[in-house]
Parts: structure tokens; C-alpha cells; sequence
């Protein structure tokens, strides 16, 4: 007897007629595989998508920002900058900006009814001038301080020192109540990515908190902006610079570290999730296995039918393998469309840019394939393995 070779075409054919024949149970195993595909498409798109994110916030803010503060003493104690450190460091050639902060032990309320203990959590930070500019955040309403308000109770809060105060716009009728005294509120910054010290912060002029708030005029806090080809060899050479006596005693710190070490924590996340995609993935794969294997049990008329009529093991094994291989096939795209959308839904609402890796989705579909070869071996060998008599006699 002569066999006729299926060609591809005839193949896809075959395979999808059977898909067809029940609808209902080919969705919900293809649903299956689009759970998994899309639980690991979305981690992956999700953390490309916030690392992108990341990568644009650095860009735009700069990784060249090194801080410098005091650490301890020999024995213990706190230790503190010279009140020359801004000036030295400013020496170094590399350096192109140094700016101060200094903490001023004094508390801040809504007004002067407030319980003591209700501050909010809200630091007082004595603020050079030219701050504002050297650690790159931006003024929401208001203005930053100038050589006038510097010198006079005016204050400059943090996004999130506002909203604790009750403040919502700076305005000349706008006042707190900061070391037992009025000051008046001339500006309220935006978010600080790089420092977040800021965003709970009331910030004053210099001159008046040495005036008026007993503050001891050393700088607590040196922010250093350096040539983005030396900010290494810079970092080396800050604490010696800042205190030559007592380098021991400086702590120098480059904020964008701090923001890459929470990408590197996010990714050990990831791939907890990636395993739970994975997990939901094998559930698919099982799904399929389990409709092939029912599928090969209630066609066992159609299988001696077949292979009465010519049909070969080998056409009967590729038949239900390239079912296997559809099904399979139809979930990994729908999990890919389904991936996107969840990405490109979370990375919208958390304004990111959307990426979804293509070797992801790639990756995504080929993985799909071997599982659902995997899966339809099995049914696929066993239903060639019928003789035509022994099919049709169980029918």
C-alpha cells in the first residue's frame, strides 16, 4: 500500500480541526500556558520598564553626587566637620560644586498650639545658598532662599515636610511656628530622588540659624559634584580632604549607589516571580498533557478509522503532536499579548517607559513550544500505537 506524505499545510490542518472539535477545553488549557507565559513576560517587562526608569532618573539627575558626613569618634562619641571642610574640598580639582548642610536642634509645627511631641518627624537643616542647585532638586511654589530671605525667619520645606504642615503653596501668609518662633514659608521643593533627606526637611538660611536657632555652624551634610570621569578618585580622597586630623571620622556616601543596590534587591524579586511564572507554566503544560491524553481516549473510533483507511503511526504520532504543539502555540501568544498589556498597563501608571525585551517574547513562545511538545509525546506515541482493530473494537 502506498502512504501519502502530509505536507506542513496538511499537518496545520488536521491539527487545528481537532482543536476546533472542542472549543472549550482547548481555551481553558490554552489559558493555562497564557498565565504562565504572561506571569513571566510581565516580571520581565516590568523590571526592564522600572530599570529603564531608573537608568533616566540617573541620567537626568547625575551619578556624580558624593556626599560627606561626620561619622564617630575613636571612642564613640559623634564626631563633626570642620567648619572648613566646604572650602577644602572645593580644592580638589576635579570638584565643580560643593554645597552644606547643617543640623539645627530645633522643632517645627503647624502653629504654636501643637503638643511638643507632635513634630512629625520633621529635621531642621541650616542650607547654604547655592544648595538648591548642587543636589538638583527643583522649587514646586515659592522660591528657593536668596540673599535677602536668608538672613530673616523664612523656611523652605519638603514635598512631604509640607504635607505633614498643612502647607499646600508658599505665600507671604503662609507661616510655621520653628524654634519657638514664627517663620515664614517662601518655597516648597519637589520630590528628591537622590536625597531623600530633603523631602522631610525645613530648610533655613545659615546666618539666621546661627542668629536665631543656637546653631553651631558646622556642616553636617557636604554635597560634592565632581567630573563624572573622576567621581572615583574623588570619592577616595573626600574624607582626608573634609578632615585631615581625623579622616577616620568622615563618612563619604555616593547617593546613586543607594539606587542601584535597591535595583540589585528588586531583581532577587524578580526572580521569585519569575519561578512562580515558571510554576504556573508547568501547570499549563499539564493542562495540555491532560487534554491530549483525554483527547487520544474519546477519538479512538477516529484513530482505527484512520488507520484503516492508510493512515501511518508516524501520521497519527504528528497529528496529535501538532495539536499539542497548537494548543501550545495559541496560549504562549495570547500570554505574550497578555504580558504586554500588563507591562504596558503598570509601567503607565507608574509613568515608566514600557519595555518589553523581544528576547523575552521570544523567549516567551519557544518556551511554550517545548512544553507543549513535552506534553503531547506522550498522548501522541500512545495513540499510534493503536492497531485499527483494537481502536475501533474499543469504541
Amino acid at each position: 500500500m502506498t502512504h501519502v506524505r502530509l505536507r506542513p499545510r496538511d499537518v496545520i490542518r488536521v491539527g487545528g480541526a481537532g482543536l476546533r472539535a472542542r472549543p472549550l477545553r482547548v481555551f481553558l488549557s490554552a489559558l493555562g500556558i497564557a498565565i504562565g507565559i504572561a506571569a513571566m513576560l510581565g516580571v520581565v517587562g516590568i523590571s526592564a520598564s522600572s530599570k529603564e526608569d531608573l537608568n533616566r532618573q540617573l541620567s537626568a539627575l547625575g551619578t556624580n553626587l558624593l556626599t560627606v558626613s561626620p561619622g564617630r569618634t575613636l571612642f564613640g562619641e559623634d564626631a563633626h566637620l570642620p567648619a572648613e571642610a566646604e572650602g577644602m574640598i572645593a580644592q580638589i580639582a576635579p570638584v565643580t560644586s560643593v554645597s552644606a548642610t547643617g543640623s539645627v536642634d530645633a522643632k517645627v509645627y503647624r502653629n504654636d498650639h501643637v503638643p511638643e511631641g507632635e513634630s512629625g518627624g520633621i529635621s531642621v537643616l541650616a542650607a547654604r545658598l547655592d544648595l538648591i542647585n548642587d543636589i538638583g532638586v527643583s522649587v514646586v511654589s515659592g522660591a528657593w532662599l536668596n540673599e535677602a530671605t536668608h538672613r530673616y525667619p523664612a523656611v523652605v520645606l519638603g514635598t512631604k515636610a509640607a504635607n505633614r504642615l498643612g502647607v499646600t503653596r508658599a505665600e507671604p501668609k503662609q507661616r510655621v511656628w520653628l524654634g519657638d518662633q514664627w517663620f515664614t514659608v517662601v518655597g516648597v521643593l519637589a520630590p528628591s530622588v537622590l536625597t531623600p533627606e530633603f523631602d522631610t526637611a525645613a530648610l533655613v538660611g545659615w546666618p539666621v540659624a546661627e542668629e536665631k536657632l543656637a546653631f553651631d555652624g558646622y556642616p553636617t551634610t557636604v554635597y560634592t559634584r565632581a567630573k563624572e570621569e573622576h567621581v572615583l578618585q574623588v570619592r577616595d580622597v573626600l574624607a582626608a580632604t573634609a578632615n585631615p586630623e581625623s579622616p577616620h571620622e568622615v563618612e563619604v556616601s555616593r547617593p546613586s549607589d543607594v539606587l542601584a543596590a535597591k535595583d540589585a534587591t528588586d531583581a532577587t524579586l524578580n526572580a521569585l516571580l519569575l519561578g512562580l511564572g515558571g510554576v504556573a507554566l508547568l501547570v499549563g503544560g499539564v493542562g495540555v498533557a491532560n487534554t491530549m491524553v483525554i483527547s487520544v481516549l474519546e477519538r479512538r473510533a477516529e484513530i482505527g478509522l484512520r488507520r484503516s483507511l492508510g493512515a501511518t503511526r508516524g501520521q497519527i504520532r504528528l497529528q496529535f503532536l501538532s495539536e499539542a504543539l497548537l494548543l501550545s502555540a495559541i496560549g504562549g501568544a495570547g500570554g505574550v499579548m497578555l504580558g504586554i498589556g500588563v507591562t504596558a498597563a503598570y509601567a503607565a501608571s507608574q509613568g515608566w517607559p514600557a519595555i518589553v525585551p523581544v528576547w523575552a517574547m521570544a523567549g516567551g513562545v519557544l518556551a511554550t513550544l517545548v512544553i507543549g511538545g513535552i506534553a503531547g509525546f506522550y498522548p501522541a506515541v500512545r495513540a499510534a500505537r493503536m492497531s485499527p482493530t483494537e481502536a475501533l473494537a474499543t469504541s
